[in-house]
């Protein structure tokens, strides 16, 4: 059974070369949606037909995408269907032939014209360099012009290059005069005898355009089928939006290496090098290297295009020291908003609670500040004695997408966490909604609500992040104490390296990880008492993974 044809249409007993015209080119064609060229009822004879009349079909597409070009200002994408000079010689013959047959088929006469013997010498000429470049243009230019509207070619006047393909149609020419001067005899038979023709390789169909922007909401969804992606989204939403805007189309199967340098040097007249390596070159690898592996696309352009990053310069930890997480968390706990010209703030609560309590939180879990922004009252709970906090991606969003159990450190508790817990209405702690229920974008906001704050009081280092710091200061204290990596990575959310099978094995325990809270010394801060050192959790002994 013959296989598929792409663009070949079957209706009604008959065959048909069919293309869809593209939305924004159908008003030059009085609003039609698609192309046909009837091919006729018998298969062989369409399947023959087809490349041609596909061909010119594409013309019509081709010269209305001019049209619209010169009429909206935008640039004509040349080559954008490449053909070599064999190929390009080859449908410029079977062109040839097919109007010679027509002819045939409507003027009873034209079999006793003949052939013009001054034509038929100029392309002898052409065919052996002996014309100049004006001659022929005036010979074959109007048939290179043709190729260069369908987008097969980007040869340029006078280059060798168009030289080589001028030299190719002259060919395709005189081949397809003998075939005339044979059939006006009733030979039918004959075949192209030019090495050029006769071992030109079978030319590939045009395939159908990919949707950038279809490749990438598919893309989402095939990570939404895992419960993920939403992080993704959010963040190359605008990524994406660039890109297609970049390039003025939608169509993935275009886009070359060359595009995407072009668009990354675009970027990075307003982006930092690690913005446009980290997030938008690093977008679009993904999402094309999982298009490459659904068949979507034959190859990614996107592989070895990178932005170097310069390394940067450390003058210091990327954590506070003591003596700067203890003055942060001094000036946290302590805060009370301001009054505006004597009345009072308008700041809501849940934002001057954000502002106590997620710096003193981040500081004894190690946790991401999003994942304390989220937090809702009902994340808060007492098990086996143990006061603890659940951070869930049902709050919004974890970077692992699996829930953990966090003990509280006694200095929380003894600073009146629980208390305000107790006090709050249910849903979220740091962040307001109209019905209680969590957003993650709120959780967001409250986060860089923190930074902007913590960075405005001038307690934070320059080079330090004024959230993610304590993420660092949290390792830190723990190595120091010779604690655990395993229950440290725990209780911080980090994933588990596993470099041995028995990491695999086992679990860290509410109990374990409350043993390395406990062992967290507190913090002094001015204008409260020092909580107790004491291990208020379990029992003091050592941290493992069965405890």
């Amino acid at each position: 059974m013959s296989g598929k044809i792409k663009y070949l249409l079957y209706r009604d007993g008959r065959y048909f070369a069919r293309l869809v015209i593209p939305v924004k080119l159908r008003p030059y064609f009085d609003g039609r949606t698609e192309l046909r060229q009837a091919l006729g009822a018998d298969r062989r004879s369409a399947t023959r037909m087809h490349p041609v009349a596909l061909a010119e079909l594409m013309h019509q597409i081709a010269l209305a995408e001019r049209k619209l070009a010169e009429v909206s200002g935008a640039q004509v994408t040349p080559g954008r269907y490449p053909l070599s000079l064999g190929q390009i010689a080859m449908r410029s013959y079977q062109a040839r032939l097919r109007q010679d047959e027509d002819a045939r088929n409507f003027s009873p006469d034209y079999a006793g014209v003949g052939i013009d013997d001054g034509y038929a010498a100029k392309l002898r000429d052409g065919i052996a360099g002996k014309l100049r470049d004006k001659d022929l243009e005036a010979l074959v230019g109007h048939r290179i012009t043709h190729f260069q509207l369908l987008g097969n070619t980007t040869a340029a006047y006078g280059s060798t290059e168009w030289r080589d393909l001028a030299r190719a149609i002259c060919i395709s020419e005189y081949e397809a005069l003998a075939r005339v001067f044979e059939r006006d005899d009733g030979d039918f038979s004959g075949q192209p005898e030019h090495p050029l023709l006769r071992n030109a390789e079978p030319e590939e169909l045009p395939l159908p355009p990919v949707s950038l922007r279809g490749l990438f909401a598919d893309y989402i969804a095939s990570r939404n089928q895992l419960g993920r992606g939403r992080e993704s989204e959010r963040r190359w939403s605008p990524v994406i939006k660039h890109l297609h805007k970049h390039l003025g189309h939608d169509d993935a199967r275009r886009i070359s290496k060359q595009d995407l340098m072009a668009w990354r040097d675009n970027l990075m007249q307003r982006l930092s090098p690690k913005t446009v390596n980290d997030v938008y070159l690093a977008a679009i690898r993904t999402i094309f290297s999982w298009a490459v592996r659904e068949d979507r696309l034959p190859e990614n352009p996107a592989t070895a295009v990178r932005q170097e990053v310069p390394k940067k310069v450390k003058t210091r930890p990327k954590g506070f020291t003591l003596e700067e997480a203890e003055r942060v968390l001094t000036f946290s706990v302590s805060y009370f908003p301001k009054p505006l010209a004597g009345r009072a703030s308008t700041e809501f609560p849940e934002t001057t609670a954000a502002k106590r309590w997620i710096p003193l939180l981040c500081a004894f879990t190690g946790a991401r500040v999003t994942e304390m922004s989220q937090l809702r009252k009902e994340d808060v709970f007492q098990e086996g004695g143990i006061n603890v906090i659940k951070i869930t991606p049902d709050a919004g969003t974890v970077k692992t997408d699996e829930y953990r159990d966090v003990p509280l450190h006694r200095q929380i508790v003894e600073l009146g966490f629980l208390d305000f817990v107790a006090q709050a209405a249910s849903g979220p702690l740091f962040y307001r909604t109209k019905d209680g229920t969590q957003s993650l974008s709120g959780a967001r906001m409250t986060s860089g609500r923190v930074s902007d704050w913590l960075r405005a009081s001038g307690l934070v280092p320059a080079k330090v992040a004024p959230n993610h710091a304590w993420r660092h200061r949290f390792r830190t204290v723990a190595m120091e104490l010779g604690l655990s990596d395993r229950i440290i990575d725990a209780v911080s959310g980090h994933a588990v390296l596993k470099q041995r099978a028995a990491d695999g094995y086992g679990h860290a325990t509410l109990k374990a990880m409350a043993r390395l809270v406990d062992a967290l010394p507190s913090y002094s801060i001015a204008g409260h008492v020092a909580a107790s050192d004491k291990p208020q959790h379990a029992a003091n002994g050592p941290l493992t993974e069965e405890n």
